[in-house]
């Protein structure tokens, strides 16, 4: 067991050069990096590594990895710097409320609609607040953004599954992915269209072992279908949209992205299919108390979702 004076010696410089050598995967280049010597660096981890009386770090013939020990060790030293700065822009908050910066997580799809809706809001009444935008999967979101602090909270499809005991989840609306098509798409004018009359046209999708791939996969399987072989297969909307302006391509996109994103040329056909449902609502790390520009944000996206949550899916 570590003693109690042990933990006094540690330094937040001990954490710091700590998580630059596994960065980088090296002594001299954490070196290099924090402008001291190699044999510095070798001197303080085996200082630290002396403290705690445990192994931190593997050698071998490409540097250093952290042991599970090493791993545990970093894990708080991000959450302590992690406080630390939320400290100082809480500080900075205080003295002007209307300024500072929030992290935000989303995914695609979510910057391509809801979340822009909320920050133009926000940016309009406070100018100086600046937003920082992460976009990721939901899962990544949840499983790396969100744990390891590099965001304070994600908008997004909430995943199936989430780990219970760590992730907070503020509801905002139920939305639904419904077959799209460019403006001038040959099916946008067709009305009654059977889900079967569209399979073997060219689709735009994401991988199918994605979780949003099976999701689409279990749609059509449920409808007695086989999953169409996508033509294109990536996450990315602007490359999706793109090709859907060419008139030849189908895809599946979330209802609200469509009716939110007034600047995007983009259809929902009249497919006799009641979508693939998708919840949606602002994540963050439980027991973590959130900064005042988090709060404003929440209760910013939660006011605007109110009409999302009345509208449903009516096209």
């Amino acid at each position: 067991m570590i003693e109690h004076h042990a933990l006094r010696r540690l330094k937040l410089s001990d954490l710091r050069l700590f998580h630059a050598v596994v960065e980088r995967g090296g002594m001299a280049k954490a070196a290099v990096h924090l402008n001291i010597s190699q044999p510095a660096v070798s001197k303080a981890i085996a200082a630290l590594e002396s403290t705690l009386r445990v192994r931190l770090l593997d050698r071998n013939p490409q540097g250093v990895e952290p042991t599970a020990c090493g791993r545990a060790l970093l894990e708080g030293g991000v959450a302590v710097f992690d406080e630390l700065i939320k400290s100082v822009k809480q500080i900075e908050y205080l003295t002007d409320p209307t300024a500072g910066e929030l992290r935000i997580g989303c995914t695609e799809a979510g910057a391509a609609g809801f979340v822009p809706e909320v920050i133009g809001r926000l940016s309009e009444r406070f100018p100086r607040i600046v937003f920082r935008v992460v976009i990721a999967d939901p899962v990544t979101l949840v499983e790396r953004e969100l744990p390891q602090r590099k965001v304070e909270l994600a908008v997004g499809a909430v995943p199936g599954s989430l780990p219970a005991r760590e992730i907070e989840t503020t509801s905002l609306f139920d939305d639904r992915h419904f077959v799209m098509a460019g403006e001038r798409n040959k099916w946008v004018r067709r009305r009654n269209i059977k889900l079967a009359d569209l399979t073997e046209e060219p689709w735009i999708l994401p991988p199918p072992d994605s979780l949003m791939g099976t999701y689409i996969a279990e749609a059509f399987r449920s409808n007695g279908l086989e999953p169409p072989q996508s033509q294109v297969i990536s996450f990315s909307i602007p490359l999706c949209h793109h090709l859907l302006a060419t008139a030849r391509f189908l895809t599946m996109h979330p209802v609200v992205m469509a009716r939110l994103g007034r600047y995007l040329p983009l259809k929902r056909l009249d497919v006799d299919f009641s979508g693939i449902p998708r919840p949606v609502g602002i994540m963050t790390v439980k027991n973590r108390t959130l900064s005042p520009l988090a709060r404003l944000f929440i209760d910013c996206a939660r006011e605007m979702a109110k009409p999302l949550i009345k509208r449903k899916y009516e096209r």
